[in-house]
């Protein structure tokens, strides 16, 4: 779809991430890294908002968590995603207390604090 002489195609074809975390500063780094891969990003401040934001037909190609978060932690939402319709959609946890991530509901998981290059990688691994 030419404008202007310019194929805009890959803009309008990104890829749709959600972050959740407690920290407003973690979701500012993570969001600016993200939109520069070509991800639109949605933010949720804790888990219970990271849930009704996937399950209100955003269909996301990725989700980011922290572990330790008020209300509903990582795990919880990671085991809401895996009984989802959507239970395929890759989870990166990320969290500074590695013994509370169980392994087993997510595709992988990066100990804080963590090398933006490592969380690169692994987005790397989930684009079409």
């Amino acid at each position: 779809m030419p404008i202007y002489g310019r194929d805009l195609t890959k803009f309008f074809d990104m890829e749709k991430a959600l972050v959740i975390d407690d920290e407003k500063h973690i979701l500012n780094i993570l969001q600016t890294l993200l939109v520069k891969q070509r991800f639109k990003v949605k933010v949720a401040h804790d888990g219970r908002e990271g849930i009704e934001l996937f399950d209100n037909g955003h269909d996301f190609d990725l989700v980011i968590t922290d572990i330790r978060m008020p209300r509903v932690n990582g795990n919880q939402v990671a085991k809401h995603i895996r009984g989802s319709d959507k239970s395929d959609t890759p989870i990166v946890a990320m969290s500074g207390y590695t013994k509370e991530i169980d392994k087993s509901l997510f595709n992988f998981s990066v100990t804080k604090p963590f090398r933006l290059e490592t969380l690169i990688n692994i987005i790397k691994i989930f684009k079409r």
